[in-house]
């Protein structure tokens, strides 16, 4: 019920936010990329398993992520932690990114999100989802997405994997973005924004 909810009545919600300035519609997730190696499922023939390297691995870090559905357009950071800290600095740079909207950022309804401590920048809203529905949040499929591309590599270090993030997130486009995130019910928000 609170997901139909949200679907239906977010531009209402979002309606007279901005005060003159373009109200622009993001959505906003963390995504932790590790040196544990990611496996996914081979096509084999019949009997044949694949084989891959594994070595465990315990360090880690975490992409801090924004997305613009409607246009593709996109702010990450990297952080060694999932915190409010590091929200905080998450926000501080995305407001300074887009500095000439007021930009909503739907997002869940992790802990750090809604410290005491947090100052939320002023061109910036936060929409919280319902709980347990991360299927309404479309950052979800960047990050399977990625991790796709990063799946079956078998990374020695942290740093040769940050950069192999790296170049996999510099090669989306907009257009690329746009069609993993285009949800129809932030694309119907977005549009009644600019109406």
């Amino acid at each position: 019920q609170e997901q139909v909810e949200l679907q239906e009545g977010l531009p209402n919600r979002l309606s007279g936010l901005g005060a003159g300035r373009p109200v622009r519609l993001f959505c906003q997730d963390e995504c932790r990329i590790g040196l544990m190696p990611i496996t996914r499922h081979r096509i084999t023939l019949p009997g044949v398993k694949p084989i891959q390297t594994a070595k465990p691995g315990y360090q880690y870090f975490y992409l801090y992520g924004a997305v613009e559905p409607e246009t593709g357009q996109r702010f990450f950071t990297e952080h060694e932690r999932l915190n409010s800290d590091c929200f905080q600095v998450f926000l501080d740079r995305f407001a300074e990114a887009f500095p000439h909207s007021h930009n909503v950022m739907i997002l869940d309804n992790g802990r750090f999100h809604k410290a005491k401590k947090l100052s939320i920048p002023k061109n910036v809203d936060l929409v919280f989802l319902p709980p347990y529905s991360p299927e309404l949040n479309p950052v979800e499929r960047l990050w399977q997405d990625l991790k796709d591309q990063l799946a079956f590599d078998f990374y020695e270090h942290l740093s040769i994997l940050r950069q192999k993030t790296r170049i996999a997130l510099s090669r989306y486009t907009d257009k690329a973005i746009a069609s993993l995130t285009g949800y129809d019910y932030l694309l119907e928000a977005a549009s009644a924004l600019s109406s």
